[in-house]
């Protein structure tokens, strides 16, 4: 936002963060649902604290995002279609996607990118599949960023690469902090980057 209108300005922004680990206990214990009312819970608070618009500021969470968007009362802004505009403008129609095991094996993600913007969406398979969650959950979720999840998540990209993908997205926030610095073959797709980019955009609006 400094960026864009100089001088000493910056974003006005109301956040609500979320412990993950009682978000987690919501969502083992209540499924889906329980994070549909969380979330729910959440935009309404941010609406009465003055909220024109909403992110949620994690690519899973966008599993609910159908559910709560017609119940927040002010627009939420996707996170996959802030990807899929930057693919798109870079010209690339198939793209390999790495996160949660939720981002990468449900159709939320893949059916937005390929419905709005024409985007085909290929995931890990197997082994790799399994590999990208982990890592998340048992090391990038602690703090954790070390060389062996690096490098395995490298070699991850680069089979996506040679199965066709054009382009990776990160689709986990974490995921940049990983791969930083890394010498990748195709663009690179940011999420966390990309979204802050479009909230920027709609409060310019």
């Amino acid at each position: 936002m400094q960026a864009r209108l100089g001088g000493s300005h910056s974003a006005r922004i109301a956040l609500w963060s979320v412990d993950f680990a009682e978000h987690l206990e919501i969502h083992e214990r209540d499924g889906w649902n329980g994070v549909e009312k969380e979330m729910a819970g959440i935009l309404g608070r941010l609406k009465n604290a003055g909220a024109d618009f909403a992110l949620l500021c994690a690519n899973t969470l966008h599993m609910v995002y159908d559910a709560v968007e017609g119940r927040a009362g002010i627009p939420i802004l996707h996170i996959a279609d802030a990807a899929g505009a930057a693919i798109q403008k870079a010209g690339i129609g198939r793209i390999g996607l790495i996160g949660t095991r939720h981002t990468m094996g449900e159709d939320f993600y893949r059916v937005r990118l390929r419905e709005r913007f024409g985007i085909e969406t290929i995931v890990p398979a197997g082994e790799d599949f399994r590999a990208i969650d982990d890592i998340i959950f048992r090391e990038l979720v602690m703090d954790r960023y070390e060389e062996p999840a690096r490098r395995r998540c490298l070699e991850i990209i680069d089979r996506l690469v040679e199965a066709g993908a054009g382009g990776i997205v990160l689709g986990c926030t974490e995921l940049p902090k990983l791969v930083s610095g890394a010498k990748i073959s195709v663009p690179v797709f940011d999420t966390l980057q990309l979204h802050a980019e479009a909230a920027v955009e709609e409060a310019l609006r």
